[in-house]
């Protein structure tokens, strides 16, 4: 078969074409697809939880980035302590400079169902003015719990995520040198009784009060296990009945935990945190037809040095002024409809067709739910 230049030309890109119109509109697995979420993602079961633990101790062998001792008294005081516990005694009125010590608060996450012997890792944070615990190792540090007993015992090198370097007033530091983390450097002593497997009776807690969920969750236990065995109580607790048998509750629950729930579209939430100046919308924000006009008002003053200086036998002194210009600039807006939406793609972009930074979204979402045009609860944080 012979074919003109010029149409197999045409021929090659209309394949080409086809091909990348394949590409493009074909589905893609995973796209699009809700992914499925367990009961252990959206409850947990009562009794079984961390608890926290603090402790304070002494971090050593730092190179001399450790507490001012003038300024931080109780460093001393609990050096000439541990010191006194290790048979060594000093005379009276000793001044002692440790700019190798730091005072430090231990705090660690005791698991449930945690025994002795097991570990544990601890956050060790600076309680003076240590310029740094890079390098330092914490000396034996008993943790206790909020009923005062000793849960753990800490020890161990630190590690600092950081860098730090300074001469002649200058100064270069990255991250963050007054806190470290030691992994597994704490060791359990003793172990938090749980009531879970002591009787049939179990209780689920969701992490979030919804009625729909709750009754999502029982639905999805009496489907598995069988009518009965779960009751949604209120809008944040699911009951369950688990087997007689003690030993048959561990598996019960591990099957419980990893149900697949049908969920429900959550109730419509806009988050604004007001110190980033994040926005996030989720799937169900409707928007209500409006009109909206927003305009920024900026002042800006700019100080510019002048020197006075006298003339030569004016017998004055030359006097340095500062001259500032202040000058108010207001952006006005026009006034934009915005269509009713039903989806989140459809108010995510009537938003942007103001062209709002995400500050000045916090202020146009919150009169739109204020004119009534804005289907959402906002929060907040």
């Amino acid at each position: 078969m012979n074919l003109h230049p010029e149409r197999l030309v045409r021929w090659a890109v209309g394949l080409a074409f086809a091909a990348a119109s394949t590409a493009l509109w074909w589905p893609v697995p995973g796209i699009g697809v809700q992914a499925a979420v367990r009961i252990m993602d959206v409850a947990n079961v009562q009794g079984a939880r961390s608890n926290q633990l603090i402790g304070y101790g002494l971090v050593v062998g730092l190179d001399g980035t450790g507490d001012q001792t003038t300024q931080t008294p109780f460093t001393t005081q609990s050096v000439n302590s541990m010191l006194q516990q290790l048979g060594v005694t000093l005379p009276p009125g000793t001044s002692m400079q440790l700019r190798n010590v730091a005072a430090v608060l231990v705090t660690a996450q005791l698991p449930a169902f945690s025994k002795p012997g097991q570990t544990l890792e601890v956050t060790v944070s600076s309680v003076g003015n240590a310029k740094s615990l890079k390098g330092g190792t914490l000396i034996a540090t008993p943790l206790k719990g909020a009923d005062g007993n000793v849960y753990a015992m800490a020890q161990g090198n630190l590690v600092v995520g950081g860098a730090g370097a300074s001469a002649n007033g200058s100064k270069v530091q990255i991250n963050h040198l007054s806190a470290g983390r030691i992994p597994d450097g704490a060791s359990v002593e003793r172990s938090v009784a749980s009531p879970v497997f002591d009787t049939a009776l179990a209780q689920l807690d969701l992490k979030e009060t919804d009625y729909a969920m709750a009754r999502a969750v029982a639905g999805a236990i009496n489907a598995a296990k069988g009518d009965g065995t779960a009751m949604a109580v209120d809008g944040r607790t699911v009951s369950l009945r688990m087997p007689q048998a003690q030993q048959d509750r561990v598996g019960f629950l591990a099957d419980v935990h990893g149900l697949a729930l049908e969920m429900e579209k959550p109730a419509a939430r806009i988050v604004l945190n007001a110190r980033t100046g994040s926005v996030v919308i989720n799937e169900t924000v409707t928007l209500g037809a409006c009109a909206v006009a927003h305009g920024s008002l900026t002042v800006t003053v700019t100080t510019t040095p002048l020197v006075s200086q006298p003339n030569a036998f004016a017998q004055g002194q030359t006097v340095q002024a500062n001259r500032s210009d202040i000058t108010v600039n207001q952006q006005g807006s026009a006034l934009i409809h915005l269509p009713a939406g039903a989806q989140l793609a459809e108010v995510v972009k009537a938003l942007n067709m103001l062209g709002a930074t995400p500050q000045d979204l916090h202020a146009i979402l919150q009169a739109m739910k204020s004119a009534g045009a804005l289907r959402a609860d906002i929060e907040v944080i």
